[in-house]
């Protein structure tokens, strides 16, 4: 609970950051530590609420209200053997994860709610300076073996459980370096790279083996793992992304925004990348379409990069700045949020559809058309509808297209499987995460269509109890939720 009147007498602070400035200048993380005497009394605003609704909004299921406790009172030993219960990997939820749980804080009803995602960041990294992080490999071994298929925050969850469990895990990875979308689709400036490379090291030394340059299903045959594997473990995200069919979609310097995301992640990796396969932003006048998360991962990298000019594209109208009567607490608070990658400069337009885009002589994309748009409905789905007479152009030199993803890849790995899909083109599990095959299981976004990390981890627990059970006939690895 932290100090009973802690949430009347303290108000919430911002999480500090780098100065815009400075941090444009570099790859650095943009978030500074959150000084810890400030902590612990933002730790102290958890209020005894009586029924924790941050669990609901956790899928996690994460203790929260016992960790905050902890850290008001200085028992940091304690608050991360409680935060490790239930998440194997607080580093990358307290920085990538828009935290659901403050969203159904009880404070939210009428105030501002626990900054639990900067509590659950620095405890981790309170525990791993403390050297209180070392590898757990199990006490005894079952003689399975389990393959996992992905290497993101669901396959490498599921992987760790299940070593914890005793069985042999080998995490098959199609890209040539572990993490999936952690490692190339989020940008350093988000996630410093070397903090995967740190999880990635315990997770070696614990007994997990990594394979690179693994494509299941297509260099390394399915049969392969049926054969040589007790069960399998499909954790291979949603990676098809959503294309714009518009007049003009053809034109060069138009891409998916993961293609150049992870051009950028490689070259900070430290790949030598030729110019002419680089895709920058350099002096361009640059329009991301899409307004999400992975729209300002694209607008902090195209700040990074020197961009002329950035307009970000997003079909909906504008948030409110406050809760709306139709999205009562707890809820997520469907309201205006600014990123620092917001706070770094570019013009957000909302409410618009891109109509068509136009090139030069050359057949490079110049300029991108598009239309003011309104929704409507009867209360149900609401669909954009153009105004009329609002139509709209924007110059252009690069197109980054942020719109999401329809599902996992079908071709290869789920084909040659032969396992059923849902109508929404995801993988169809039951409730023990197996699939239509029997021995192969699924979770994160391959069978739950395109999520959230704390999702990702938290059914990549949940599939690893299930493979346990299949296995062994009981587990006594956690419960999902």
């Amino acid at each position: 609970m932290g100090k009973a009147t802690g949430f009347l007498e303290i108000q919430r602070t911002k999480w500090p950051t780098r100065p815009v400035p400075e941090r444009v200048r570099d790859w650095k993380e943009a978030y500074l530590p959150y000084p810890v005497d400030e902590l612990k009394k933002q730790a102290a605003r958890c209020m005894d609420c009586g029924i924790p609704f941050c669990h609901q909004g956790c899928p996690l299921g994460n203790i929260i209200p016992d960790w905050n406790d902890l850290v008001y009172k200085d028992r940091w030993r304690d608050a991360i053997e409680r935060l490790h219960a239930t998440n194997n990997f607080p580093e990358w939820t307290g920085r990538l994860c828009p935290a659901p749980c403050e969203g159904s804080c009880v404070l939210e009803i009428n105030d501002d709610p626990v900054t639990i995602k900067a509590i659950e960041q620095t405890i981790i990294e309170r525990a791993f300076d403390e050297g209180w992080i070392v590898p757990e490999p199990p006490a005894a071994r079952t003689g399975k073996k389990v393959a996992v298929v992905g290497s993101g925050p669901a396959g490498l969850a599921a992987a760790q459980q299940l070593n914890r469990a005793g069985h042999a895990v080998t995490v098959f990875e199609r890209a040539d370096r572990i993490g999936g979308l952690l490692r190339y689709g989020i940008p350093e400036f988000k996630m410093e790279k070397r903090l995967l490379d740190r999880r990635l090291a315990i997770l070696d030394k614990e007994g997990v083996v990594f394979r690179t340059g693994c494509h299941v299903g297509a260099n390394v045959p399915v049969d392969d793992l049926r054969r040589e594997f007790d069960a399998i473990v499909l954790a291979g995200g949603a990676c098809h992304p959503r294309d714009l069919p518009v007049p003009g979609r053809e034109l060069e310097g138009i891409h998916f925004a993961m293609e150049y995301l992870t051009l950028q992640n490689r070259r900070c990796e430290g790949d030598a990348i030729p110019d002419e396969e680089f895709i920058t932003a350099r002096g361009k006048r640059v329009v991301i379409i899409g307004g999400g998360d992975t729209g300002a991962d694209c607008l902090g990298t195209v700040h990074r990069q020197g961009a002329r000019s950035v307009h970000q594209l997003e079909l909906l109208p504008r948030p409110p700045d406050a809760r709306a009567p139709d999205n009562p607490w707890p809820q997520w608070p469907n309201v205006f949020r600014v990123s620092p990658a917001h706070e770094e400069g570019g013009e957000r337009v909302y409410a618009v559809s891109t109509q068509r885009f136009t090139g030069d002589e050359r057949g490079r994309v110049t300029r991108l058309h598009a239309v003011k748009v309104e929704m409507v409905g009867d209360g149900g789905r609401l669909d954009p509808r153009p105004v009329p007479g609002s139509e709209f152009t924007l110059d252009a030199d690069l197109v980054l297209l942020a719109m999401g993803f329809l599902g996992p890849e079908r071709p290869g790995l789920l084909t040659d499987l032969g396992v059923r899909l849902t109508e929404r083109g995801t993988v169809a599990r039951d409730a023990s995460w197996m699939t239509s095959v029997p021995g192969v299981f699924a979770c994160g976004d391959m069978q739950r269509g395109q999520s959230l990390i704390v999702w990702a981890i938290a059914e990549g627990r949940s599939a690893a109890r299930g493979v346990d059970l299949h296995l062994m006939g009981k587990s006594d690895l956690p419960a999902p939720l």
